[in-house]
């Protein structure tokens, strides 16, 4: 008996050719990555870098909702002033949690979600996104005639030269149920990677840029108005991140377009692998929000996704993003 191996893509073929005078083909489809991305058993979900001591917080009264990422934060009512004791404990709990929740801030009104982001930094516009009556304040109303689309794990404002630090995000109106957020810790995701593609992706680039999202539904002129001022832009795959100094993987499906210096396929191939890692159960916290609700989290530490299974119910959000810096 004969084999004979035909290098199609997409396609392996195996041809046996017997003594008979007929030949058997099967054809098999090559899986979209030849490894597997889930594993059983243990994974490594550090919360910080390894040897940091855990904070003591005298003020904020922290339920974590998962060993690594995620707390709820309650004893605190954003609406009053923010002291200097109670600014650097949030600031602390962020960082250490990547995303942190507050219930019930029924009293919570623009003033004060622009009070509560400047702990971290000034606001960062997003281009695209429609203003609230306040400078800053973007606000984010899906309902039957404007579905959601933000149902993809993304990085805010990767698409910038300097990325935004952060978001505070408010619940003004949500639906019965449904209309969850999700975050994934690209920390952990970056430690659970394997030590050989550790070594392939130290020292590489990749293009961000925000036309084959927010272009698919511009006009040409529309598109080049805003190339004038948002040009593709390169960041680390892997960076530092400002504030912890953790290595961090910073690639993400809908903003990142290809890794720089390599092909075509090998970067098309590398970055499916990569983006996918954000998809890892166990690197994720979800939210259910109740109207008043506030979310905090740091935009360069992790990713999140809006899930949309509420349509065609209401759902309004209000978001401010924090200026940020040039990722290293």
């Amino acid at each position: 008996m004969a084999c004979l191996d035909i290098d199609t893509p997409g396609i392996e073929l195996i041809l046996t050719v017997e003594e008979a005078p007929m030949a058997v083909v099967v054809a098999t489809p090559k899986p979209a990555l030849d490894k597997p991305l889930m594993h059983y058993g243990r994974r490594v979900l550090d919360r910080t870098a390894p040897g940091n001591a855990e904070t003591e917080y005298r003020i904020l009264d922290i339920c974590p909702l998962t060993p690594h990422i995620g707390a709820e934060i309650s004893g605190v009512d954003l609406s009053q002033p923010i002291g200097d004791d109670l600014a650097e404990e949030l600031r602390q709990a962020l960082l250490e949690w990547k995303v942190i929740f507050f219930r019930d801030q029924h009293r919570f009104a623009s003033e004060h979600h622009v009070a509560l982001a400047a702990v971290w930094g000034e606001p960062e516009v997003n281009p695209f996104f429609p203003k609230g009556d306040t400078v800053g304040v973007s606000r984010l109303a899906k309902d039957a005639m404007a579905i959601g689309n933000e149902n993809i794990w993304h990085s805010d404002h990767s698409f910038m030269a300097s990325p935004a630090l952060g978001s505070v995000l408010r619940a003004v109106e949500v639906p019965s149920a449904g209309g969850d957020t999700m975050w994934a810790d690209m920390a952990v995701a970056y430690d659970n990677l394997s030590e050989p593609m550790k070594d392939r992706i130290d020292g590489l680039t990749a293009v961000h840029d925000w036309v084959p999202s927010w272009g698919a539904v511009m006009t040409d002129e529309q598109i080049a108005r805003f190339r004038e001022t948002l040009p593709p832009v390169e960041h680390p795959v892997v960076v530092r991140h400002p504030q912890s100094g953790r290595k961090v993987l910073y690639v993400n499906e809908p903003f990142t377009t290809r890794i720089v210096g390599l092909s075509d396929t090998e970067s098309r191939e590398l970055l499916a692998e990569l983006v996918l890692q954000a998809r890892i159960p166990e690197f994720q916290v979800r939210f259910r929000w109740q109207p008043d609700s506030v979310a905090i989290w740091d935009n360069i530490a992790v990713q999140h996704y809006a899930i949309n299974d509420y349509y065609p119910q209401r759902r309004v959000m209000e978001r401010i993003a924090i200026a940020g810096v040039p990722l290293s």
